[in-house]
Protein backbone atom coordinates (compact mmCIF):
# COMPACT_ATOMS: atom_id res chain seq x y z
CA UNK A 1 0.00 0.00 0.00
CA UNK A 2 0.94 3.42 -0.73
CA UNK A 3 1.79 5.95 1.96
CA UNK A 4 -0.02 9.13 1.46
CA UNK A 5 -1.11 12.17 2.95
CA UNK A 6 -4.75 13.85 2.60
CA UNK A 7 -5.62 17.37 2.51
CA UNK A 8 -9.55 17.94 2.88
CA UNK A 9 -10.26 21.07 0.95
CA UNK A 10 -13.55 22.87 -0.26
CA UNK A 11 -13.65 21.67 -3.82
CA UNK A 12 -14.92 18.83 -6.56
CA UNK A 13 -12.35 16.93 -7.52
CA UNK A 14 -9.29 14.77 -6.14
CA UNK A 15 -5.86 15.27 -7.18
CA UNK A 16 -2.34 14.24 -6.56
CA UNK A 17 0.94 15.65 -6.27
CA UNK A 18 4.68 14.77 -5.00
CA UNK A 19 5.64 17.48 -2.55
CA UNK A 20 9.66 18.50 -1.66
CA UNK A 21 9.63 15.48 0.71
CA UNK A 22 8.74 13.08 -1.33
CA UNK A 23 5.21 12.97 0.37
CA UNK A 24 2.37 11.68 -2.39
CA UNK A 25 -0.62 14.31 -1.68
CA UNK A 26 -3.53 13.93 -2.12
CA UNK A 27 -6.55 16.44 -2.11
CA UNK A 28 -9.98 15.66 -2.02
CA UNK A 29 -13.24 17.48 -1.01
CA UNK A 30 -14.71 16.65 1.94
CA UNK A 31 -17.41 14.21 1.05
CA UNK A 32 -14.97 11.51 -0.50
CA UNK A 33 -14.56 8.62 1.54
CA UNK A 34 -11.00 7.43 2.47
CA UNK A 35 -12.19 4.48 0.25
CA UNK A 36 -12.50 6.23 -2.62
CA UNK A 37 -9.28 8.12 -2.15
CA UNK A 38 -7.50 5.05 -1.64
CA UNK A 39 -9.08 3.72 -4.84
CA UNK A 40 -7.89 6.38 -6.88
CA UNK A 41 -4.26 6.35 -5.22
CA UNK A 42 -4.14 2.78 -6.50
CA UNK A 43 -5.46 3.81 -9.82
CA UNK A 44 -2.54 6.36 -10.26
CA UNK A 45 0.23 3.66 -8.93
CA UNK A 46 2.03 4.57 -12.00
CA UNK A 47 2.14 8.27 -12.41
CA UNK A 48 2.95 8.60 -8.96
CA UNK A 49 6.10 6.38 -9.44
CA UNK A 50 7.12 9.10 -12.93
CA UNK A 51 6.14 11.93 -9.99
CA UNK A 52 8.91 11.11 -7.35
CA UNK A 53 11.43 9.99 -9.65
CA UNK A 54 10.78 13.53 -11.40
CA UNK A 55 10.92 15.16 -8.14
CA UNK A 56 14.19 12.94 -7.33
CA UNK A 57 15.42 14.19 -10.09
CA UNK A 58 14.52 18.02 -9.58
CA UNK A 59 16.08 17.94 -6.26
CA UNK A 60 19.55 16.44 -6.85
CA UNK A 61 19.44 18.91 -10.31
CA UNK A 62 18.94 21.62 -7.66
CA UNK A 63 20.97 20.24 -4.62
CA UNK A 64 24.16 22.60 -5.79
CA UNK A 65 26.47 23.91 -3.49
CA UNK A 66 26.59 27.97 -2.75
CA UNK A 67 29.44 28.59 -4.63
CA UNK A 68 27.77 26.86 -7.76
CA UNK A 69 24.75 28.70 -7.47
CA UNK A 70 26.64 31.90 -7.04
CA UNK A 71 28.13 31.03 -10.66
CA UNK A 72 24.83 30.13 -11.90
CA UNK A 73 23.34 34.02 -10.69
CA UNK A 74 26.70 35.23 -12.22
CA UNK A 75 26.19 33.72 -15.41
CA UNK A 76 22.83 34.50 -15.56
CA UNK A 77 23.45 37.77 -15.31
CA UNK A 78 25.05 37.81 -18.22
CA UNK A 79 23.07 36.03 -20.61
CA UNK A 80 19.77 36.39 -19.71
CA UNK A 81 19.19 40.03 -19.67
CA UNK A 82 21.08 39.63 -23.70
CA UNK A 83 18.56 37.42 -24.63
CA UNK A 84 15.30 39.40 -23.02
CA UNK A 85 16.85 42.91 -24.67
CA UNK A 86 17.14 40.63 -28.07
CA UNK A 87 13.39 39.67 -28.08
CA UNK A 88 11.51 42.52 -26.50
CA UNK A 89 13.34 44.68 -29.77
CA UNK A 90 11.63 41.52 -31.83
CA UNK A 91 8.07 41.73 -29.85
CA UNK A 92 7.88 45.30 -29.29
CA UNK A 93 7.82 44.69 -25.83
CA UNK A 94 9.58 46.15 -23.02
CA UNK A 95 9.81 45.02 -19.82
CA UNK A 96 9.93 48.03 -16.52
CA UNK A 97 13.13 45.72 -15.04
CA UNK A 98 14.94 42.63 -15.39
CA UNK A 99 15.98 40.59 -12.26
CA UNK A 100 17.87 37.23 -11.27
CA UNK A 101 16.45 35.28 -8.34
CA UNK A 102 17.68 31.80 -6.64
CA UNK A 103 14.20 31.06 -7.24
CA UNK A 104 13.81 27.02 -7.72
CA UNK A 105 9.65 26.65 -8.07
CA UNK A 106 9.47 29.17 -11.02
CA UNK A 107 11.77 29.85 -14.05
CA UNK A 108 10.59 32.86 -14.50
CA UNK A 109 7.79 35.53 -13.61
CA UNK A 110 5.77 38.99 -14.73
CA UNK A 111 5.03 41.35 -12.55
CA UNK A 112 1.59 43.41 -12.69
CA UNK A 113 4.18 46.22 -13.20
CA UNK A 114 5.79 44.29 -16.03
CA UNK A 115 9.03 43.50 -14.08
CA UNK A 116 10.34 40.67 -15.13
CA UNK A 117 12.30 38.04 -12.83
CA UNK A 118 13.96 34.92 -14.38
CA UNK A 119 15.49 32.16 -12.06
CA UNK A 120 19.62 31.78 -11.62
CA UNK A 121 18.55 27.45 -12.29
CA UNK A 122 17.76 28.41 -15.52
CA UNK A 123 20.71 28.40 -16.28
CA UNK A 124 21.53 24.23 -15.92
CA UNK A 125 19.23 24.13 -19.38
CA UNK A 126 19.37 24.44 -23.01
CA UNK A 127 19.24 27.64 -24.83
CA UNK A 128 16.37 26.99 -26.49
CA UNK A 129 14.52 26.68 -22.72
CA UNK A 130 15.74 29.76 -21.79
CA UNK A 131 14.61 31.65 -24.66
CA UNK A 132 11.36 29.99 -24.28
CA UNK A 133 11.01 31.03 -21.18
CA UNK A 134 12.05 34.49 -22.17
CA UNK A 135 9.48 35.10 -24.65
CA UNK A 136 7.13 33.61 -22.25
CA UNK A 137 7.75 36.56 -20.14
CA UNK A 138 7.63 38.65 -22.30
CA UNK A 139 4.55 37.94 -23.22
CA UNK A 140 2.78 38.02 -20.35
CA UNK A 141 3.77 42.30 -20.70
CA UNK A 142 0.83 41.77 -23.21
CA UNK A 143 -1.71 39.13 -22.08
CA UNK A 144 -1.26 38.85 -18.26
CA UNK A 145 -2.30 35.19 -18.18
CA UNK A 146 -2.19 31.94 -20.13
CA UNK A 147 -5.12 32.65 -22.77
CA UNK A 148 -5.22 31.72 -26.50
CA UNK A 149 -4.06 35.54 -27.31
CA UNK A 150 -0.87 34.70 -25.22
CA UNK A 151 0.12 31.34 -27.07
CA UNK A 152 -0.58 32.36 -29.66
CA UNK A 153 1.65 35.30 -29.08
CA UNK A 154 4.56 33.32 -27.94
CA UNK A 155 3.69 30.97 -31.00
CA UNK A 156 4.31 34.05 -33.83
CA UNK A 157 7.80 34.39 -32.19
CA UNK A 158 8.71 30.79 -31.57
CA UNK A 159 6.64 28.46 -33.62
CA UNK A 160 8.53 25.31 -31.88
CA UNK A 161 8.07 26.86 -28.22
CA UNK A 162 5.83 23.39 -27.01
CA UNK A 163 9.09 21.57 -27.75
CA UNK A 164 11.43 24.28 -26.41
CA UNK A 165 8.87 23.76 -23.46
CA UNK A 166 9.59 20.38 -22.74
CA UNK A 167 13.14 20.91 -21.95
CA UNK A 168 11.82 22.15 -19.17
CA UNK A 169 10.06 19.08 -17.79
CA UNK A 170 13.28 16.82 -18.55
Amino acid sequence: MINYKIVRAKRKTVSLSVNDALEIVVRAPYYVCEKEIDQFVLLNEKWIEKALEKKRSQIEKFNLSEAEINHLVLEAKKIIPERTAYYARLMELMPAGIKITKAKKRFGSCSSKNSLCFSCFLMLYPMEAIDYVVVHELAHIKHHNHSRDFYKLIKNYMPDYKEREKLLKQ
